[in-house]
């Protein structure tokens, strides 16, 4: 098998974690993941200030720690954090090992970006071969720029197998494997429902490892000492973050995920078999990001008696200063009936402006805001002082034919391989959606948080929203599948009732995965929601109070 680990899960992500994978024990490879849809917006905002811009900054200064450690132990380092400019990043690394005396052979990939003249950045997401191509070539680093997450270890596992195009099924597997790694520890306990459950209470997980076989099975463990825990449910966690149904796209592979098998495998160890493939889709999915305008953020406190005469009373004001259009008014009712203290007792409206003019969602907005202290309800205060508006950015998601990409690795030598797309591809078809049944809970019931019983992981995916929970028994999950409807979903979460909602059953996972269409807008970048990204969707959901079987258990499985 080859040991892959993953030391990023993105831009941002614990910086010594690199250091800390390569001392903690044995690997073949190491990975990181610094690539979001924002963080594409970020970087290509870089490069309109200075065009030698445009990669994951942060990286180069982790590779400095440890770049001679990697190279001593004979651990390739593969990343995305070439961003809209691999060539750039590649330079710099070798710069960076000539200056530290280093013998690095370094390789990038290349061919994502898409011309697009009325577009911040558009990239496509390419996949796991020309990584592969580097990494036969000997590279002892490989940088690419827009790849699918999981290709940074597909990439890896084909250069050590050398499947071809045609091995759907290690393909797949392999695929499942990089998904459960890429967004660092939050498969080995990080944003975990039951973290109280852990043996360090969540402290400090540490980051994860694949034993990727030449089957395409797996195993997910990590570092022996650190922190967190691997078991089956905080995979099944992370293999429910950002998907849709079933069919799971991506450029080499469509990948089942109702097909997963997920078995313990020792102490925090979780056996990943039976995953298979089809061939991929004739299109790659390309992300495009636009400068969507200007916004702004004021937030009133609103205390005691009459929060909506007061917050309607605002909203008027706000209108007639500055005019409704590009408004958005969100009254968050955190006050409490009766409290001792300010705080308690006070609710916040959270007003957005967004606009083409940055003048009129800059000062003139804000400076609006601040000239009510003295003029609007009483106990008037705002939590921020006036401020200039920033660009925000719009995502979008298009797709571009397989053959229409110059997918092209770059080798340490300076040779530029072109990666030929897929010979066989097929139209994916629509994974077909479940409204679930209705049930009636057979026997005594109690009221309690859903949370007691299940699990959930949300996320974001342009703007839409993922939300997948599973039950922590079959017991559970006969009775959530039947449970968990649509209109059950809309009556626990209000804000999703005006939305297309797409639910899918994954039963081999214990799950249900929900698809809520356009609830976080035109993107994380340009979204005004409290929770942009939908990290907390789930806690929310696992929150609410509801009738469950007094029969069902609450412990651990």
């Amino acid at each position: 098998m080859i040991r892959i680990g993953n030391a990023s899960g993105f831009y941002g992500d614990r910086f010594t974690a690199w250091r800390e994978m390569l001392d903690g024990g044995e690997l073949d490879v190491l990975t990181g993941d610094y690539l979001a849809e924002l963080t594409m917006l970020i970087l290509a905002r870089d490069r309109l200030r200075d065009s030698d811009l445009g990669y994951a900054k942060t990286f180069l200064r982790q590779l400095e720690t440890c770049l001679g450690t990697a190279l001593d132990r004979g651990v390739r380092i593969v990343t995305n954090a070439g961003g809209l400019n691999p060539a750039g990043l590649a330079a710099a690394i070798e710069k960076l090992a000539n200056r530290l005396g280093l013998p690095a052979r370094i390789g990038y990939v290349e061919g994502d970006t898409i011309q697009r003249p009325d577009a911040l950045s558009a990239n496509a997401y390419l996949g796991a071969f020309g990584i592969a191509a580097c990494l036969d070539a000997g590279a002892d680093v490989v940088v690419t720029g827009r790849v699918t997450d999981a290709s940074l270890v597909v990439g890896p596992a084909v250069a050590r197998y050398g499947w071809g195009r045609d091995d759907l099924d290690e393909l797949a597997g392999a695929t499942v494997a990089g998904h459960l790694v890429e967004c660092g520890a939050q498969v080995t306990g990080g944003n975990f429902s039951f973290f109280t459950e852990l043996p360090d209470g969540g402290h400090r997980p540490g980051f994860p490892i694949v034993e990727v076989h030449s089957d395409g099975s797996s195993v997910v463990t990590k570092h022996p000492g650190t922190g967190g825990a691997v078991t089956v449910e905080t995979v099944t966690a992370q293999l429910l973050y950002e998907i849709g149904g079933p069919s799971y796209l991506g450029p080499d592979v469509v990948t089942r995920l109702d097909t997963v098998a997920l078995h313990p495998d020792g102490p925090d160890r979780v056996r990943v078999s039976g995953v298979r493939g089809t061939p991929p889709p004739p299109t790659l999915k390309v992300g495009v990001n636009n400068l969507g305008g200007f916004r702004n953020s004021m937030t009133f406190v609103l205390c005691g008696l009459h929060i909506e005469a007061k917050a309607a009373l605002v909203r008027g004001q706000i209108e007639e200063a500055v005019g409704a259009d590009g408004l958005e008014f969100t009254l968050a009712r955190t006050d409490h009936e009766n409290a001792a203290d300010t705080e308690a007792a006070s609710a916040l409206l959270h007003v957005h402006l967004r606009d083409g003019d940055k003048t009129r969602a800059g000062r003139a907005f804000s400076a609006a805001a601040v000239e009510l202290a003295l003029a609007s309800y009483p106990g008037c205060t705002l939590t921020t002082v006036p401020g200039d508006a920033t660009p925000y950015g719009v995502f979008t998601a298009d797709a571009v034919p397989q053959d229409a990409v110059a997918h092209v690795a770059v080798l340490p030598g300076g040779e530029r391989v072109p990666i030929a797309p897929p010979i066989r591809t097929a139209p994916t078809a629509q994974d077909e959606p479940a409204s679930g049944g209705e049930v009636a809970v057979d026997g005594p019931t109690r009221r309690g948080a859903l949370g007691e019983v299940v699990g959930a992981r949300s996320g974001d995916k342009g703007g839409d929203a993922n939300l997948g929970v599973w039950a922590r028994s079959d017991a559970g999950y006969a009775w959530l599948r039947a449970w968990l409807t649509l209109d059950r979903l809309a009556e626990l979460l209000p804000e999703t009732a005006p939305l297309t909602v797409r639910r899918y059953e994954l039963s081999n996972l214990r799950a249900v995965n929900f698809v809520i269409e356009g609830l976080l807008g035109a993107g994380v970048a340009a979204s005004t929601r409290f929770d942009p990204q939908a990290k907390a969707l789930g806690e929310l959901l696992r929150a609410r109070i509801v009738d469950l079987p007094a029969d069902l258990s609450t412990e651990a499985p």
